[in-house]
């Protein structure tokens, strides 16, 4: 099932896993976003999956960046993300994102994420630092922002 989460447990439980982020790091950013919810998949009653879907501003017009999307190792390779992906979209689109490597940009082009262009087009409406949160993590030599177009 998937679903807003706000436990704090299960976001800062995933997050530390995926990225090895300190708990400090994790509940800065999250006290301190303000335009963006958190979706879950839940199997049964555990958070397996996660990602933020952050408001933001693509050549002036809104859409949805996802953020921080990660799965507990003992569920990877199941589909949940690409459930989460596919959820999201039904909900809040268009979605974009910027991937951290050049494995995630196929990964997310096979799930429906094609158009590539220059992260100098998003925007947010958050303060500096979280801002530096969204675009940190990229080791492209010349990060992508790359549009969901559909399945």
């Amino acid at each position: 099932m998937i679903k807003l989460c706000d436990n704090i447990n299960d976001i800062v439980n995933i997050w530390q896993e995926a990225f090895g982020d300190t708990k400090k790091e994790i509940l800065f950013f999250v006290n301190n976003v303000k335009n963006a919810r958190c979706l879950a998949y839940y199997d049964n009653e555990k958070a397996a999956a996660l990602m933020y879907v952050v408001d933001c501003k693509v050549k002036e017009k809104s859409a949805f960046y996802v953020y921080a999307a990660c799965t507990l190792n003992e569920y990877r390779r199941q589909g949940l993300m690409t459930q989460l992906l596919s959820y999201a979209n039904k909900q809040y689109a268009p979605l974009c994102l910027i991937p951290a490597n050049e494995s995630l940009i196929d990964y997310y082009s096979k799930r429906g994420f094609r158009k590539q262009l220059g992260t100098d087009c998003v925007s947010f409406n958050e303060i500096p630092e979280i801002e530096e949160y969204l675009f940190e993590g990229c080791e492209l030599e010349e990060p992508v922002l790359l549009m969901y177009e559909g399945d």
